[in-house]
């Protein structure tokens, strides 16, 4: 008899264990995004205070835990500066995002957003964590991708520049209003 219990209970425990990495929060709903998302930088000095710029991209988070990459198919700088050539081969650009719903439609996450040059190898980072993120709405229900809307990004970005240019650096706040020019953060 004590052996059938003994038996149970390291059942029980590795059924406890084996549910421990689960990889997809309860909470999670299958999130999208698309449109525009026009960013606004506040801080650094000089030419690296002039970075403001419009994007567009897609993404859909199918797990709500893990980065899932932008699909960036527009890309402007509204002013420029010295430290990136604006046109159709003046920088690249990537990132990602976690977009996680919960089952009332209040979308929370994170995301990143790096402009690099292409003629000068200056970095611009754009980074929700640590001390900011994403928020929104989304009309997703547990069965059904939904689609933020009302989002907002913010946090802290960083400018490096590789050719040791110091109107090229600087750090400060950023805020991305998605289909809109001014927005507030949460």
């Amino acid at each position: 008899m004590k052996k059938v219990v003994a038996i149970l209970a390291l059942l029980a425990l590795g059924l406890a264990l084996g549910s421990c990495g689960s990889s997809t929060p309860t909470n999670a709903i299958t999130t999208s995004t698309t449109g525009n998302w026009e960013a606004q930088l506040t801080g650094g000095t000089g030419q690296a205070s002039q970075l403001n710029f419009v994007t567009a991209f897609n993404v859909t988070d199918t797990t709500g835990i893990s980065n899932e990459p932008l699909s960036i198919t527009g890309f402007g700088f509204i002013n420029a500066g010295k430290c990136f050539v604006n046109g159709t081969n003046g920088s690249t650009e990537a990132g990602a995002a976690t977009l996680i719903t919960s089952s009332t439609g209040s979308v929370s996450g994170s995301l990143t957003f790096v402009v690099t040059s292409s003629t000068s190898s200056n970095v611009l980072t754009l980074n929700t964590s640590p001390s900011g993120g994403v928020s929104g709405t989304s009309n997703g229900t547990t069965t059904t991708t939904g689609t933020l809307s009302n989002g907002i990004a913010w946090g802290t970005w960083t400018l490096t520049g590789a050719q040791g240019d110091p109107s090229c650096q600087g750090t400060g706040n950023f805020i991305m209003c998605q289909n809109t020019a001014t927005c507030t953060h949460p």
